[in-house]
């Protein structure tokens, strides 16, 4: 009898265990009523003339979930905005000039731990400025290599520094070119200015982090180990292929009413006309044409930048078209220099910010990744969510936080758990 009962329990636990159990309802991956606040809070920036216009897309698994274009390309004439205005991008140009050079480094044509000046002999000796000591410099301690530009972990800047700026500024560079980064006024090529900054002491030695010329001279890299001018290989290698085709270093002709016009937060933070030349509206549509700032240079739009991000999310490859590897993707957008971020729970990879901690970027997940532009646009790439967030502005300078609130109001949409630790 006592065995008899353990059998009966036995099969009455198993037909239990293998019974259907009752579904609860899954939760929408988005709430529509609070995807809604997003226009509530666009439209108040608009109304209170914080800003001109802007254009935000959000795909999810590749497809748009949000697309809107509010306010004005230019308020003076009366042109709206719309999803294909084009914006100028400034430093999202750097995560394509990075990919670039993984691209050369998967052909073997380049290992990140060369030197740079074995394509740019200019930096075989560079120097270090002496804080506090004018006019003073020491020899860097070790020589700048790929690796040091991809991670901004070379002491450079962009010579605004109060004890560099006017030696910068004498060469063209730093308070010359706009508010530092700016270079599309030049009427010479890339690696000309580079070669001129290499002459320049730069702010710290190799292996500190600081934000500057780092993508620009890498762009000079890929000019030299491709053979090719920086816009012809972006156009050959990485536009065509992924048909981003309106991304480029300047406007091409006939595209002018297309171009967002640059305003101002002025002193009260409301919107004023941003003036003509380097501060201001730029040279994108009549200049030179001849200096392609990897750094800082492209213009584009919401949708074909989103384009470019969707390659990298989906692991270096979009419709069939494979530029990277999905190993070479994973070192863009892993952190690569440890703790030496500003930010804590922020990190650096090859051409992108991380987010290593949950909170230390707002609500995205960890394994998030992404940057923005001087222009106020911004984006984020949050592969755990399967999202690409993108948020185009063209304010100089920009008192708003609205490239920070605009992936909270997106996020707080979203009705999935984040991920919260690191990703293995």
């Amino acid at each position: 009898m006592p065995r008899l009962r353990i059998l009966l329990l036995a099969t009455l636990a198993a037909g239990l265990t293998a019974a259907p159990r009752a579904q609860q309802p899954a939760a929408p991956p988005l709430d529509a009523d609070r995807l809604a606040r997003i226009d509530r809070v666009l439209q108040e920036h608009v109304d209170g003339n914080r800003i001109a216009g802007a254009v935000a897309l959000v795909l999810r698994d590749g497809q748009p979930i949000y697309e809107r274009a509010v306010g004005w390309s230019d308020k003076e004439s009366g042109r709206r905005m719309s999803m294909d205005t084009i914006f100028r991008i400034a430093s999202q140009t750097k995560a394509l000039t990075s990919a670039a050079i993984l691209m050369l480094m998967e052909e073997g044509r380049l290992s990140v731990g060369n030197p740079v000046s074995m394509f740019i002999p200019a930096f075989q000796k560079t120097t270090v400025a002496v804080k506090g000591e004018s006019g003073s410099t020491v020899p860097a301690r070790r020589a700048i290599t790929i690796r040091d530009l991809l991670t901004h972990t070379a002491g450079i800047s962009y010579g605004t520094d109060a004890h560099l700026a006017s030696l910068y500024e004498a060469k063209g560079l730093g308070p010359a070119a706009g508010y530092g980064w700016y270079t599309a006024d030049k009427d010479e090529g890339t690696c000309e200015t580079m070669e001129r900054l290499a002459g320049l002491p730069f702010t710290a030695h190799p292996g500190e982090y600081v934000y500057g010329y780092n993508t620009d001279i890498l762009g000079c890299v890929v000019e030299r180990v491709s053979g090719m001018p920086l816009d012809r290989f972006f156009e050959t290698r990485i536009t065509r292929p992924l048909r981003m085709v309106d991304t480029h270093f300047f406007l091409p002709a006939g595209q002018q009413a297309r171009l967002a016009t640059v305003y101002a937060s002025g002193p009260d933070d409301r919107i004023v006309r941003a003036p003509d030349g380097a501060r201001g509206q730029g040279h994108y549509v009549e200049g030179p044409r001849k200096n392609f700032a990897g750094g800082a240079g492209l213009v584009s739009t919401a949708r074909d930048y989103a384009r470019f991000l969707e390659m990298i999310r989906n692991g270096g490859a979009l419709d069939g078209v494979r530029l990277l590897s999905p190993r070479s993707v994973a070192l863009m957008t892993t952190n690569q220099i440890g703790g030496a971020f500003p930010t804590e729970g922020r990190g650096f990879g090859f051409g992108f910010e991380t987010t290593d901690r949950y909170g230390a970027n707002g609500l995205s997940s960890v394994g998030t990744f992404g940057w923005g532009g001087a222009y106020g646009s911004t984006y984020r790439v949050d592969p755990p969510a399967r999202l690409t967030i993108v948020f185009m502005l063209n304010q100089l300078p920009n008192r708003t936080d609205l490239g920070q609130r605009f992936p909270t109001l997106v996020y707080q949409a979203l009705m999935d758990a984040p991920v919260t630790t690191p990703l293995r």
